[in-house]
């Protein structure tokens, strides 16, 4: 523990010495009082064309963000001749791994919430915004979506050699699980047996994180109705008692996973040397 916590620790400070950390800061914060503005006279409760947009945005932002600063970190540790150094120490690649994600998933987390601050309190002081508890749910969004990617940055920053295949990397995986997921879904859909459509369906989008954690956040603020018949069963079990721990026991696996992973292809790097 006091291994992770060092390498925690470590990387809170360099983090918050990064300038991309600020600046994906600035524009995050941005976004949110933008969308403040354009609906600064009355609240907004539920979900809605505003907290529509806000989701879109964030499921925009937040994912590359989460991969770039996580990618970039554990190359950078290549690059830098950092991890030789701390090779000479008596320190394990799982507390490696899992300090930089915990220190890393602070300064993630200290972004949204200073985004979100900002932004409640001009809500606050404009006489609009968002309801407390809209407010809530989407912050919740945030936190999963950037918790969920920064595990995935992980197995990015452990394959990549240096910055631009994480860069290169990164900017695929969420071109792929943001972008061009609508369309690729239709299509896998469109070659299957009607049968066997709905089972497709979950299975894929346990394999997503970023649309997973959408859908549970639309049926979580009432808007279940718009994804349409295919998505019936997710809003009965979303909203049933057992939806949430379900969902968080998902994201945890998620996570996990994609450390093992890269512990896995770090520790055999390591042994290889």
């Amino acid at each position: 523990m006091n291994e992770i916590g060092y390498v925690a620790a470590r990387e809170i400070k360099i983090g918050f010495r990064n300038p991309w950390a600020y600046s994906f800061m600035a524009l995050f914060a941005l976004f949110m009082l933008s969308l403040l503005l354009i609906n600064a006279q009355s609240y907004v409760k539920g979900y809605s064309g505003i907290s529509g947009t806000m989701l879109n945005l964030a499921l925009y932002l937040l994912p590359l963000m989460a991969l770039m600063l996580g990618a970039f970190s554990l190359t950078g540790e290549k690059e830098e001749g950092n991890w030789e150094l701390l090779s000479t120490y008596p320190l394990g690649t799982w507390a490696f791994l899992s300090g930089k994600y915990i220190g890393l998933s602070v300064v993630l987390l200290v972004i949204v919430a200073l985004g979100f601050g900002l932004s409640g309190v001009a809500g606050w002081l404009l006489g609009g915004g968002f309801d407390f508890s809209t407010y809530g749910q989407l912050l919740v969004f945030c936190i999963c979506l950037s918790l969920f990617f920064l595990g995935a940055s992980m197995l990015v920053g452990t394959i990549a050699k240096n910055r631009w295949q994480a860069l290169t990397l990164a900017v695929g995986i969420w071109f792929f699980a943001v972008i061009a997921w609508p369309s690729l879904l239709i299509a896998a859909l469109g070659m299957l047996p009607y049968s066997v459509i709905k089972p497709a369906i979950t299975v894929l989008t346990f394999l997503n994180p970023a649309e997973l954690t959408r859908l549970f956040t639309v049926v979580k603020l009432g808007g279940g109705s718009t994804l349409g018949p295919e998505y019936y069963n997710w809003m009965r079990w979303i909203g049933s008692p057992w939806g949430t721990p379900v969902f968080a026991g998902a994201m945890m696996a998620w996570i996990g996973v994609a450390l093992l992973i890269a512990y896995a292809v770090w520790e055999r790097g390591r042994r290889v040397g």
